[in-house]
């Protein structure tokens, strides 16, 4: 009892010590012009003169609520159609104003903006950067500010300008690409930004606690936005592709005659249904444009997650998102939708013959995807999207004789997410259903789920006007069914392991025709001020699967844990900024067994001279693990510890760099791991930046997964002895902010030699030598034909069970340039080129000069060369 007083006594005075007064709201009136500025960069416009000004900004950082080291001033004005702003940034240094040209999103040096709450929800703000060459940079901020969509690309013009005094932008933004709420009142939430690159300085013309719980529910007043009508949106994009493919010549096989040319079309379109919602749709996408994936080597049972780069789906996908994860690892990619299941490879492959050739498609088409997002005036938000896959085919070859193979159904995709605010946005209910259906119909396809429905609700409420204390709880749950086949592949599955022999709550069951989960996570804490904390807890029945639209790493897990962090955020000595932080996590299994705990700190801090480090450990004790063996016994883990280091150098000069490294060790010395690399920028001039990030990682896991024999009598483990060196080189020159080239390259050099091999007997033995076998030269003999290794274990002259040898090189280069010219709003060219090599065998040995001269000596690249041309028709 009185340890629960003396908690409660300590909350309390945090919580005292981290009010503050409320800050007052400041309020511009915006007037209505008949004599729109031209927006040039100009503000000696007729329109410019005879309005107000107002300034009066403080410093949102380095010293929040300190005036700023330049004044600032701004106006805003609107007509029927369009929001005007112009804002002066005077300087005492005009030489010292960096201008950068840069490519939209890619905002660089000196800017100033300008931020609508339009809807004045207290929730979401449109966003509108310009920098001092005019490049734009536009986003939307929702929840608050917590989460911010950069994919939204409206069509908005800016212009800059540079004077004696300093330097001055103006923009104008029609109502077409404003969402908002018509009230008598005409009153808008508001902030206007300053940025200062040279001294990292960020000042605003309302005032903001930087340690604030948010952003918007903080804005200052945009009034007299009265007699304004909402405006439609209606753009219908058509677009035409043509590329040619040049690749290695293999005799024999037809569809590998060293060229290949393609063409395509379709189009993209985006109608205003109303003011507040938005239809986007895409017929026969092509998105030859994007840049491909970071090689990666995988040796772990789970598949990797991937950023999804495809412009359709990245915009607006803040709406859509409905995450069942927590944090920012593995854990928080958990979500009902992951959008790169739309259009993904196909799930099988052709089946052949000798004598046969096959020609596979790479991704599946996507024949059409419609999405419909928006917010209405009373604050429900909506996201839905509709999409429909065609069936995938591979062309066979057989001797002349051509046939096609389906490899992935015709499929059809939805997903749709509501929140609605209550009480200026302190309180946030929301749900989400998504659903798969696969069409089989005479494609003689089992093996996949053929229905897959997944839903659930979400809940946040915020406590006090400055929303420093919050509860939220997420829950979710899904319905699979399909064959038996489908269904008993899937409860085997690295999601799921039913078949482990030790679990006696679950077991497979080759009759089921259906698999139901659930999941969710509740969390509690405070997020305003200096101190803020977190308790969570997070859970996933075993029969829980998001995968045919979401995303799940692997089921089966209660997980709870606490996080706290404190700011110092005054600048003092030396110090910029220092930000402790530690967590502790705890988790156990479905059927009660406690799997693992652990534990972090670590230590942000940034100088006054604007260098930064990080770094920090975790801890995590002798674990169980329901994985090691993919489907066989839980198995005993050692123990590991690590930490990691980065030391940055300050972004606003013309050349900057950041290091980083990183390391482990697992405890009765089971593994070893090591990593290291730099960023190193350079800026010379106005329109051009160069990265190059090399890197070097070596890991040494004495207990790393080989095999499970045929037999199903043993589980192999190795020692791998793996390293990886890879480089990054990014290039970017920015003839103008709407004609620029990019260029992307990464040579990725990978070797994985194992050795020491072990059959697992006792997986829960304390010692960890007790755990298995050491199979030993004399047990083991080679086949040099087959790659396999033959293990006779009681030396009786008969094999007793075989393997092949995991042994392997890979290695890839990957490379995309891009020229990119917007030379109309919302129409661009592009010409693209993109290279990738790819080499593998199975030697696992390791020579920098051995690999990279089999991976640009030994085949033939595979070239594409495309062009893409768009043109927008703005129909309203």
């Amino acid at each position: 009892m009185k340890r629960v007083a003396l908690i409660a006594a300590v909350l309390i005075i945090c919580t005292l010590a981290g009010a503050q007064d409320t800050i007052p709201k400041r309020s511009f009136g915006a007037a209505y012009t008949t004599s729109p500025p031209v927006i040039d960069g100009s503000v000696q416009d007729e329109a410019w003169q005879a309005g107000t000004w107002q300034g009066e900004f403080t410093q949102f950082e380095p010293s929040n609520g300190a005036p700023p080291s330049q004044k600032t001033e701004f106006m805003v004005l609107f007509d029927d159609n369009n929001v005007y702003v112009a804002i002066k940034a005077y300087d005492t240094c005009t030489d010292s104003i960096v201008r950068r040209i840069s490519r939209r999103d890619n905002g660089d040096g000196d800017f100033v903006g300008i931020a609508f709450d339009s809807y004045h929800d207290m929730q979401t703000g449109f966003v509108f950067f310009a920098n001092v060459a005019g490049v734009k940079n536009d986003f939307i901020w929702s929840r608050d500010g917590q989460v911010e969509d950069d994919t939204w690309d409206p069509i908005w013009f800016t212009g800059s300008g540079m004077y004696d005094w300093g330097w001055a932008a103006e923009m104008r933004i029609p109502l077409t690409q404003l969402r908002f709420r018509i009230t008598e009142e005409g009153v808008w939430g508001m902030e206007v930004f300053r940025s200062i690159f040279r001294s990292q300085e960020m000042s605003v013309w309302q005032h903001i606690d930087r340690n604030s719980s948010g952003l918007v529910h903080n804005f200052g007043r945009l009034t007299g936005m009265t007699g304004i009508k909402p405006k439609k949106q209606a753009d219908i994009t058509p677009f035409v592709v043509g590329s040619l493919e040049t690749f290695d010549r293999e005799d024999g096989n037809p569809f590998a005659t060293g060229t290949a040319w393609k063409y395509n079309g379709g189009i993209d379109a985006k109608f205003g249904i109303t003011n507040n919602m938005t239809l986007d749709l895409t017929v026969n996408p092509d998105f030859g444009q994007v840049e491909a994936d970071p090689s990666q080597v995988n040796l772990t049972a789970y598949e990797t997650f991937f950023e999804e780069k495809r412009p359709f789906f990245i915009e607006g996908n803040n709406i859509t998102s409905f995450r069942t994860g927590l944090g920012d690892g593995d854990l928080g990619f958990d979500n009902l939708f992951y959008s790169r299941r739309i259009g993904r490879s196909p799930h099988l492959w052709a089946d052949t013959e000798d004598n046969e050739y096959a020609r596979m498609p790479r991704v599946t088409p996507i024949i059409s995807a419609a999405k419909l997002t928006g917010k209405t005036p009373d604050g429900l938000s909506v996201g839905i999207v509709e999409a429909i896959t065609a069936e995938g085919r591979a062309e066979v070859d057989s001797l002349g004789e051509r046939t096609l193979q389906t490899v992935e159904p015709l499929t059809n995709y939805f997903v749709s997410r509501v929140m609605k605010d209550f009480n200026g946005g302190k309180t946030i209910i929301g749900g989400a259903l998504t659903n798969t259906h696969r069409f089989f119909d005479n494609t003689g396809i089992d093996g996949l789920v053929r229905n897959a429905n997944t839903a659930g609700l979400d809940f946040t409420h915020y406590f006090g006007e400055e929303r420093k204390w919050f509860v939220s709880a997420t829950t979710a749950g899904s319905n699979l069914t399909g064959d038996a086949t489908a269904i008993e592949k899937l409860q085997r599955s690295s999601v799921h392991y039913f078949q482990r022999p030790d679990a006696d709550y679950v077991e497979v069951d080759p009759g089921r025709t259906s698999l139901n989960g659930f999941g969710g996570n509740v969390q509690t804490g405070k997020v305003g001020g200096r101190w803020n904390f977190m308790a969570f807890g997070y859970w996933k029945s075993p029969g829980l699967d998001l995968n045919d639209v979401g995303y799940l790493q692997n089921a089966d897990a209660i997980i709870t844990g606490l996080w706290t962090a404190y700011s110092f955020d005054k600048p003092f000595s030396i110090f910029r900024q220092i930000r402790p932080n530690s967590n502790f996590w705890t988790g156990w299994d479905f059927g009660g067994t406690h799997l693992f705990t652990g534990g972090n700190l670590s230590l942000y801090v940034q100088f006054k001279n604007l260098w930064w480090t990080n770094f920090g450990g975790n801890y995590e004790g002798s674990s169980i693990s329901n994985n090691l063996l993919r489907g066989g016994p839980s198995m005993l883990h050692p123990s590991n510890i690590s930490g990691y280091f980065n030391l940055g150098t300050s972004t606003s000069k013309k050349v900057y760099a950041t290091i980083w490294a990183n390391g482990g060790r697992g405890g009765e010395n089971s593994s070893e791991r090591y990593s290291a690399g730099i960023n190193f920028t350079a800026k010379p001039g106005q329109s051009f930046t160069a990265t190059i990030s090399p890197s070097w990682s070596g890991n040494r896991n004495d207990i790393q997964f080989v095999t499970h024999t045929d037999d199903g009598d043993r589980y192999i483990l190795a020692r791998i002895d793996q390293q990886v060196v890879s480089m990054s080189l990014r290039m970017n020159y920015n003839i103008t902010p709407d004609l620029t080239i990019q260029y992307w390259g990464q040579p990725f050099l990978a070797a994985m030699d194992y050795s020491r091999y072990k059959a697992v007997t006792v997986p829960g033995a304390e010692r960890l030598d007790d755990r298995y076998h050491l199979i030993t030269e004399s047990e083991t003999g080679y086949d040099e034909v087959d790659n396999r290794y033959l293990i006779d274990e009681n030396l009786d002259g008969t094999v007793d069970y075989s393997f092949d040898n995991p042994d392997s090189n890979y290695d890839q280069f990957l490379s995309n340039l891009v020229l990119r010219w917007e030379f109309m709003p919302g129409s661009t060219l592009f010409l693209v080129w993109s290279q990738t090599r790819s080499y593998d065998d199975s030697t696992g040995s390791f020579s920098l000069e051995q690999n990279l001269n089999n991976l640009y000596t030994t085949k033939k690249p595979y070239d594409v060369y495309l062009l893409k041309f768009t043109y927008r028709f703005g129909l309203r």
